[in-house]
């Protein structure tokens, strides 16, 4: 028989795991798609290795890009949208403190930062996941400023300009791919991790 406190067992519900693992596709989309299209027309000393890049050409990876983009603020809007109304978003992310995400995070550089409850995130997850967050929102309004630039004049305005959209997109998506970079080795440090993103518990 299973304990009836089988509700307590489970660290991440259904609709997060969900969430989580569409966010990861959308994310990968986004990025490689995004790449090959920066390669069209760099604004930076640099181009990326077409290797990593998705779409084969300006044309096919701007209609991944498009779709990829849907999915994420689809699915991040549905995100949002649970966390604030089960109160998830105040209990996991708050309250943050300076101080104490510094200490977690000297922690974390000397491999002493806990992880005896994944239920609870500590200091540095909290501002990792809302630094993403708000990070999302930047790369979804800076998008549309990309993709519909007349549709979107005050947006476009608060952006710098269509040019400065660009940069603020690719800047806001490389500090994506650092977080997801960062994330798998934290992950292959704490595999338990990814067995509760997978299983729920």
């Amino acid at each position: 028989m299973r304990s009836p406190s089988l509700k307590t067992d489970i660290i991440h519900p259904a609709w997060l795991r969900l969430t989580h693992w569409l966010n990861a596709v959308a994310v990968v989309v986004l990025a490689t798609s995004g790449w090959r299209i920066y390669n069209a027309s760099p604004f930076f000393p640099f181009s990326l290795p077409s290797g990593l890049t998705l779409g084969g050409w300006l044309g096919g990876a701007l209609q991944w890009h498009f779709a990829a983009m849907w999915l994420l603020l689809a699915n991040g809007v549905l995100y949002l949208g649970i966390n604030i109304a089960t109160g998830r978003l105040r209990r996991q992310f708050f309250p943050l403190s300076p101080r104490a995400i510094v200490q977690d995070l000297l922690a974390a550089l000397k491999g002493k930062l806990a992880h005896a409850d994944p239920r609870h995130y500590n200091m540095v997850q909290r501002a990792a996941y809302l630094f993403v967050m708000l990070d999302c929102i930047v790369l979804v309004m800076s998008g549309l400023v990309l993709w519909k630039s007349v549709q979107f004049p005050i947006l476009r305005e608060l952006m710098g300009g269509y040019d400065s959209a660009r940069r603020v997109h690719f800047i806001a998506m490389s500090g994506l791919v650092g977080f997801v970079g960062i994330h798998l080795v934290m992950v292959a440090l704490v595999p338990k991790t990814l067995i509760a993103m997978l299983r729920g518990r």
